[in-house]
């Protein structure tokens, strides 16, 4: 459904995207904020269910400020190759010049949202903390580091998805986060693990996966 174009952020960088578009006028435009697997297969599935519900979806490769093409699968290895660029070689002031491009491309289709998962994920979070107006509305799927971003709020609609069994986030952090951003819509979902999302991985999780997209959906056409 979708294919690769070239976004040029603010400081001149140009980086790929994926975007799909959807059949006939979108209803709102969305950035697809990949996890620290580059813009594998499994995020570019995901802009193209968007797509399918209306949406014109555009997926920013995140990595190519370090390494162009990333496309990681789910080992061990693909793990820490993944994480060493995402914490380790980039800086989020150039990630959300690159988020901004990817979102000013989709504001063509009118409101925008941000969705992400795991590391995209907090990077949501962090736009809508941090880029109100660039985005309209934010959806964070198991991210991971949010709790360093709460001494501000976020300046638009936020909804995050943690699974009750997810391994590096723990329960404690989901209620440090309902306490200090009482406004977001948090949900927990029982015996879901971390990645429950993802239908490439072990710990795909169909169910919480349906509720999850539906709640998301809801979300998005109610603040878009």
């Amino acid at each position: 459904m979708g294919t690769f174009v070239t976004l040029t952020a603010s400081d001149g960088f140009g980086l790929a995207a994926y975007r799909a578009d959807p059949d006939g006028v979108p209803r709102a435009g969305l950035v697809v904020v990949q996890e620290i697997f580059g813009v594998n297969g499994h995020i570019r599935s995901v802009a193209d269910r968007f797509a399918e519900h209306g949406y014109l979806a555009i997926a920013p490769a995140l990595f190519d400020r370090v390494q162009r093409g990333v496309e990681l699968g789910y080992t061990q290895a693909d793990i820490e190759q993944g994480a060493a660029i995402a914490r380790g070689k980039l800086d989020y002031q150039s990630v959300l010049l690159d988020v901004t491009a990817a979102a000013s491309a989709a504001r063509a289709a009118g409101k925008v949202g941000i969705v992400g998962y795991c590391w995209g994920g907090m990077l949501s979070a962090m736009a809508a903390v941090r880029l109100p107006g660039t985005v309209d509305a934010a959806v964070g799927y198991y991210g991971g580091g949010i709790t360093t971003l709460l001494e501000r709020r976020p300046e638009v609609p936020l909804m995050l998805h943690f699974g009750e069994l997810d391994h590096a986030i723990p329960l404690s952090d989901v209620d440090k986060i309902r306490a200090a951003w009482p406004q977001a819509v948090v949900s927990v979902y029982e015996g879901a693990e971390h990645g429950f999302n993802c239908d490439q991985r072990a710990s795909y999780n169909a169910a919480s996966a349906a509720v999850a997209l539906e709640r998301t959906l809801a979300f998005f056409a109610e603040q878009l």
